[in-house]
This record gives structure tokens, C-alpha cells and sequence, in this order.
């Protein structure tokens, strides 16, 4: 028998990062169908792969409590994308670690919600979970979650490495890795 977890949802100024609800689904498959939204990523996603990764998404909320949660705006309760936390994939070269990040639709881009809720995200990881690091990366020519990595106060590694999901000679092969530890955040968020 599983034990209850407590599924956590955060709020923030302007936002919900929460559970997945089926409502959640046909907005979220749109973003991955949005190839400026997944220009980063090495293909554009089917819906039925959207909905196996948000079923993913839910699932491990379900089980842990926290996730890749679904973020929607409080006034509006409207979908806007996925920001979180998740245990790095075993074959990461800097595994095991839990990772941050973050997709957002582009409506809502420039608004400073992917640092709105990462920082919250950030905030769970290092005082309800007592992480002492948090890792992110992305492919080197992603100057854009860079950027936010940076405004997180995550600096980056110079660990620079291949996805190994990747062939080498694809365009998003090569990696950066940048990282906060719990002490970098607590003087972060103390200045």
C-alpha cells in the first residue's frame, strides 16, 4: 500500500505551480506542437507524447509530492506551461542530481514568469527538501534559460557536455550545466 503523500502547491505573486489537471493537457500538448516553444528541443512532440509526459508529470507528483508541476496564472487559473524540479536522468553525466526547469508558451514569454516560478521552485527544493545543490542545463545555443539560470543566481560550471540522447553532431548535442548550491541561494535571497 503506497503511504499519502502531501501534493505540494506553491504560490507565488502571480502564479500556481500545482498538480496536473486534464485541463492541463490540450494547452500543454499545443506548446509542444509550438515550434518556437520547442526550439530548443529535438523535435516537436505528437499529443500523444505531450500527454504521456505530462501523465509523467502528474504521476510523479502523485508519488513524491513534487514535480515538474503545472503552472497557471492566479486570476485567470489559466495554463501556461510546466516549471519544477526532477530527479536528473541516471545516464546525466553529473547524476545523480535534481534538476530545475522550465517551458513555458511563448504568449507568455518576457514576463519574468519562468523566473517567478523557478525561484519559488528553488525555494522548495533547498527549505522543504533540504537539497544541497540544484543543477540545470540546456544546449549551449540557449542563451534564453541561460539567462533565467543566471537571474536564479546559478552559475555555470564550465562542465559543458554531450546529451547523451543525442547524437553528437546534433545541433543541441552540446550542453551547459550550471548550479546552485542551498548556501548560494540562502545569500541570493538574503541580498
Amino acid at each position: 500500500m503506497r503511504e499519502n503523500k502531501i501534493i505540494h502547491t506553491i504560490e507565488t505573486e502571480r502564479l500556481y505551480l500545482r498538480q496536473w489537471q486534464a485541463s492541463d493537457f490540450a494547452p500543454f500538448a499545443e506548446m509542444n506542437a509550438n515550434s518556437k516553444v520547442m526550439e530548443y528541443f529535438p523535435k516537436l512532440l505528437t499529443t500523444s507524447m505531450s500527454n504521456t509526459i505530462a501523465k509523467k508529470c502528474q504521476s510523479l507528483i502523485d508519488d513524491n509530492g513534487w514535480g515538474f508541476w503545472a503552472v497557471s496564472l492566479k486570476e485567470t487559473d489559466t495554463f501556461i506551461g510546466m516549471v519544477g524540479l526532477n530527479n536528473a536522468h541516471a545516464d546525466m553525466p553529473f547524476s545523480p542530481a535534481v534538476e530545475i526547469a522550465w517551458r513555458l508558451h511563448n504568449d507568455y514569454w518576457g514576463l519574468g514568469y519562468a523566473t517567478e516560478a523557478a525561484r519559488a521552485s528553488l525555494n522548495f527544493a533547498f527549505d522543504i527538501l533540504a537539497l544541497s545543490e540544484v543543477v540545470a542545463f540546456t544546449a549551449v545555443i540557449n542563451k534564453r534559460s541561460q539567462l533565467v539560470m543566471e537571474r536564479l543566481g546559478m552559475t555555470n560550471t564550465q562542465e559543458d557536455f554531450f546529451h547523451p540522447m543525442l547524437d553528437r553532431d546534433h545541433r543541441l548535442a552540446e550542453h551547459v550545466l550550471y548550479k546552485i548550491t542551498r548556501q548560494q541561494w540562502q545569500d541570493t535571497v538574503l541580498t
